[in-house]
């Protein structure tokens, strides 16, 4: 009862609630190319994206909308219509509105503006000496579908690695999403998929998914930028989650869910042709609260687009019966002012491994061209199986002028201070670009030696696409590093995606 009313305090009321709630007579969709009139780019430029471009077909707009024909009017529903559009990810402007007719009658108005969907991949990263690289393709609007299509090759200095993906987010029906990957590792391979009906908005009554992964690949161990050992692993699981919402609104929800997996998990040495023949059998079930609270920012992790930020207060907790009783448990909770928030997360499990984690996050843009950025992440992990210990890098969540593998253990710290200048906004209408001085520190180590860490401080240059369907911003860092964890030059430069809050 605490926490429902607590739920109740945090999400207050709609900003507008009409009193007498009005008809959506029709429903009107404008989706306009990558680039207009007005843009700045070079008019061949334009004419050309234009010209190759296939812009998105108009029942994928209507499919996101939570609004037709007859319904009353609801601000909560046109605000969700228009963070489901942007989540498509083949926009890089959406704007979902009423309008009245020239007979006085209401009409839900949704105005996107394409992106550029057929992306070639050349990426390189260079880190303290460790160099990873990747080519490819992604097209993530196939044919004006919103499908997405991806093959890439890539190699880091522990193995190269071929991906193939297709994503498809109404898969035989209006919101069934479908996910299926594969890599084709050096030293294995990894399968994953997912298919079902998730909660596709607040009020939705109920969701069902299945799952399912198969691998074969070599776990490496490392320890102080040591590798330890290598140890052959191979699973295959199927499961299938389910729940149904006990109270749901277009501004909250009490929802209830369980799930059951098999899994067969093995791990051998990686010179031995018999592996352990390992089975279980996983039943998950718990609740679910939360309370809808987004902004939409600008210039935050991306250039030239609106970002939803989800700062809702949610709290999932469940019992996991495997050999043993487990748990589960997360939620996040923020506070939220005219040009900033502030949000924490936490997230818990535990069964034979336990893993813990917490991070806080403050931005704020009360100066404009400026948005500040603290950030501070901690996390434990006791038991684990191989691979399952931190490892910073490999999900960048960690000093950005340190290599691959200098930070690993079981126990995890991030700090990040950093201030996002706005430069330019438009280069030839293709490009935007910013300034950021930043200080990290942070880092892994293991439970029985002394907390390794490292910091560095410096200048980074960022620059992203405004035209294409993501705007992740690059960056290059130039800094000086220092602490415990430095090997090697304390100067060092960096190329690599910019950090995303």
């Amino acid at each position: 009862m605490f926490l429902a009313v607590l739920l109740l305090l945090q999400s207050g009321s709609p900003a507008v609630r009409p009193a007498d709630p009005q008809t959506i007579d029709t429903v009107i969709v404008e989706n306009r190319n990558i680039f207009d009139r007005e843009d700045a780019a070079p008019d061949w430029v334009a004419h050309l994206a234009n010209k190759l471009h296939m812009r998105t077909r108009q029942w994928v707009i209507r499919k996101r909308l939570l609004l037709n024909r007859g319904d009353p009017f609801d601000l909560a529903r046109v605000e969700e219509s228009e963070r489901a559009l942007r989540n498509l990810g083949v926009f890089r402007q959406v704007r979902v509105d009423t309008v009245r007719q020239a007979d006085g009658k209401l009409a839900l108005r949704a105005v996107t503006a394409d992106g550029w969907s057929t992306q070639p991949q050349a990426s390189f990263t260079s880190v303290g000496g460790d160099n990873t690289w990747e080519v490819g393709f992604i097209e993530r609007n196939f044919l004006g579908t919103a499908t997405e299509l991806a093959l890439i090759y890539g190699r880091n200095p522990d193995r190269s690695r071929l991906d193939l993906e297709f994503i498809n987010p109404h898969f035989f029906s209006r919101r069934t999403l479908i996910n299926a990957r594969y890599s084709d590792l050096s030293d294995g391979h990894r399968g994953q998929w997912q298919f079902g009906l998730p909660f596709h908005e607040t009020a939705a009554p109920h969701s069902v998914e299945t799952y399912g992964e198969l691998a074969h690949e070599r776990v490496l161990r490392f320890r102080d930028d040591v590798l330890l050992d290598s140890t052959s692993h191979r699973l295959f699981r199927v499961g299938l989650m389910a729940g149904i919402a006990a109270a749901a609104t277009t501004h909250k929800y009490a929802r209830i869910w369980g799930g059951w997996e098999w899994r067969r998990e093995d791990f051998g040495a990686t010179d031995s042709s018999r592996v352990p023949y390992s089975v279980f059998m996983t039943v998950r079930a718990g609740v679910e609260l939360g309370a809808v609270r987004f902004r939409v920012l600008e210039h935050f992790n991306s250039y030239a687009r609106r970002e939803d930020v989800d700062l809702s207060p949610t709290l999932r907790a469940g019992i996991v019966l495997q050999s043993g009783v487990g748990y589960e448990f997360s939620g996040q909770t923020s506070a939220v002012w005219k040009r900033g928030f502030a949000v924490v997360r936490v997230a818990a499990n535990g069964l034979d491994t336990t893993r813990t984690q917490a991070e806080v996050t403050v931005v704020s843009q009360d100066i404009p061209r400026h948005t500040w950025i603290m950030h501070a992440e901690g996390g434990v992990v006791t038991h684990p199986k191989p691979g399952a210990e931190f490892d910073p890098w490999m999900v960048q969540r960690a000093p950005r002028l340190f290599g691959i593998h200098e930070f690993t253990g079981t126990r995890s710290t991030w700090f990040v201070l950093e201030d996002r200048i706005l430069v330019v906004d438009e280069i030839l209408g293709l490009m935007a670009l910013g300034l950021a001085p930043f200080l990290d520190y942070g880092g892994a180590w293991y439970r029985d030696e002394a907390a390794r860490q490292g910091g560095d401080a410096g200048l980074s240059l960022r620059f992203g696409p405004t035209r294409a369907v993501r705007g992740e911003a690059v960056e290059v860092a130039f800094g000086y590093r220092f602490g415990q964890g430095v090997q090697g030059r304390r100067w060092a430069v960096t190329l690599r995606k910019g950090f995303s809050f």
